[in-house]
């Protein structure tokens, strides 16, 4: 059984860790993203004496996950301060002598729940998270969707709530999908984050109307046979019928499939992996790399 490194490459905190190829992880550590000399310092005093046959990086981003673009291996256009051009694989590259992948976080954790989780066994799935940000990954036909770039399903544009008048939050479209429903749309709309809201409050309604939305629009494009919802708004466990219940009434009818039309509770869920989605995303996009060798 070979031996893989997975990074976890997150906008608040970094987690590195060693496992397998069943996806079993046998030890990992997290510290904070500060700037990427000190942060990626500490990633490279974790792996240095470690032997690992591969290395998975699952990345915020935006990123360039293109192998054959000059910038492959690079965080582009994030607004996290310092890290925008960042080129952490040629960095990794310059200490380990290992295959390396690397993909969005997102990417990287719909391929473990492909691969080990809740979507095992089918042909595709999306993730998305809900959290500090709002970002989606997808695997269509057993591979990762890839393009220009990767997918940025969470800067989709919504239709505003009726009752809704905060003016969103995105420093790049203001009021698309993360600018109105991730955790800080949440925070500056209600004053309040929503691990302090109760279950009831009117804040879930509206973010399930805002979340269902996307969701009809990745059923209408994709087509995938598994949605995966995971990130720290969605342990809000109140949240998950009301998006399925929106979800049904936005589609009108209009896709007629068991999956949706009678267990829409089997293909709406949470991550199957909890809060080891991310870095077993990172463990699969390692195995993905030795497995394009």
């Amino acid at each position: 059984m070979r031996v893989l490194g997975a990074i976890e490459a997150g906008g608040t905190k970094f987690v590195c860790g060693i496992g397998n190829e069943e996806g079993e992880i046998f030890e990992r550590v997290s510290f904070p993203t500060t700037t990427p000399e000190e942060t990626m310092a500490q990633v490279i005093a974790y792996f240095e004496d470690k032997k690992f046959d591969a290395l998975g990086v699952g990345s915020f981003g935006p990123i360039d996950p293109i192998k054959n673009s000059p910038t492959y291996g690079h965080i582009t256009t994030t607004p996290k301060p310092f890290w925008g051009g960042y080129d952490m694989i040629g960095k990794l590259k310059e200490h380990f002598d290992v295959p390396m992948n690397f993909d969005t976080d997102v990417n990287g954790a719909a391929l473990g729940e492909y691969t080990w989780g809740a979507a095992k066994g089918l042909d595709s799935c999306i993730y998305i998270t809900v959290g500090t940000g709002i970002g989606a990954g997808a695997v269509v036909g057993g591979q990762l969707v890839h393009g220009l770039s990767h997918p940025e399903m969470g800067h989709i544009s919504v239709r505003r709530h009726p009752n809704d008048t905060f003016e969103g939050f995105c420093p790049f479209h203001a009021d698309c999908l993360e600018g109105m429903a991730a955790g800080p749309a949440i925070l500056k709309r209600w004053g309040k984050a929503g691990a302090e809201l109760a279950a009831d409050h009117p804040a879930w309604e509206m973010e399930a109307y805002y979340l269902a939305q996307a969701l009809v629009n990745y059923v209408l494009i994709l087509s995938p046979q598994k949605i995966i919802m995971g990130g720290g708004v969605m342990k809000q466990e109140q949240l998950f019928p009301e998006i399925r219940r929106q979800l049904k009434t936005l589609l009108g009818g209009y896709v007629q499939h068991p999956s949706i039309t009678e267990h829409i509770d089997q293909y709406v869920v949470y991550p199957e992996l909890g809060d080891n989605a991310g870095i077993c995303g990172s463990l699969a996009l390692a195995k993905l790399a030795l497995e394009e060798l």
